[in-house]
């Protein structure tokens, strides 16, 4: 991917934890950000020229073209350029033949990441998997191991998000050793090694959310089952950020 430099934001990224130790290189020979920068707007498409391309349109075979699909979309997103791929009628029928989704995106459940909206895809194209703070459990290993495993799809994108709720309330629940009800608790427990106790109030909150990315990203990789295809060149998991103020997804590891 290029390294054009990042949008203006409201609030900008503070230093990030290191989790290399614990990081595999597979994913990282893809290049430094998952997005491009700010350029030229794509040419809107209308509803007309969307229907036309639907049917032909192809589907990324690996890693590299995978994490391109999703840059350009991510890109007519953030510039008000969507395209809202996939969604005609020709498509509807093809899919009831089976799926073949190019990518596995596990986000938060927040309602302001949408991925098929982020990243400007449609029926078919993405595998989505969703809970809050992207906590890994046995249920959401199990779907993406479906996705990479039985679907043979070639990218794992964990994409966390700016005010994440989920990571905030874990700080705050670290700082404090307040309890949370139910089975709440569960998700402050997994975000907690994410948290460094050096920083302090809002950056504290923020580094948390990149270095839990890092962290689950690392978790996946380490799989037994993932970690050969990223040896073999056929999968790549990466960690991805997604700004509420400027509406870029940027790859952070």
């Amino acid at each position: 991917m290029t390294g054009d430099a990042e949008p203006a934001s409201d609030e900008r990224t503070p230093g990030r934890r290191r989790l290399a130790r614990t990081v595999l290189t597979g994913a990282a020979a893809l290049g430094a950000g998952l997005v491009s920068g700010p350029g030229p707007a794509p040419t809107a498409t209308g509803s007309a020229g969307a229907a036309s391309s639907d049917a032909t349109r192809r589907r990324p075979a690996g890693p590299d073209t995978a994490l391109r699909e999703l840059a350009e979309g991510n890109r007519r997103w953030r510039t008000l350029h969507e395209r809202h791929p996939d969604e005609t009628s020709t498509v509807r029928r093809a899919l009831l033949g089976g799926q073949h989704p190019f990518a596995v995106v596990l986000g938060c459940v927040d309602s302001r990441v949408p991925p098929e909206l982020v990243f400007d895809q449609g029926l078919g194209d993405l595998l989505t998997v969703r809970s809050a703070g992207e906590v890994l459990d046995e249920a959401v290993l199990g779907s993406i191991a479906y996705g990479v495993l039985e679907l043979d799809i070639p990218l794992v994108v964990v994409l966390g998000h700016q005010s994440c709720g989920a990571v905030s309330a874990a700080v705050h629940a670290d700082l404090t050793g307040t309890e949370l009800p139910a089975h709440m608790q569960y998700l402050v427990d997994r975000i907690r090694p994410a948290i460094d106790p050096k920083l302090r109030g809002d950056a504290r909150v923020d580094a948390a959310i990149t270095a839990n990315v890092l962290l689950v990203r690392a978790l996946l990789a380490a799989e037994p089952e993932l970690a050969a295809r990223i040896a073999a060149g056929r999968l790549a998991v990466v960690g991805a950020r997604y700004e509420l103020g400027t509406q870029w997804v940027h790859r952070i590891g």
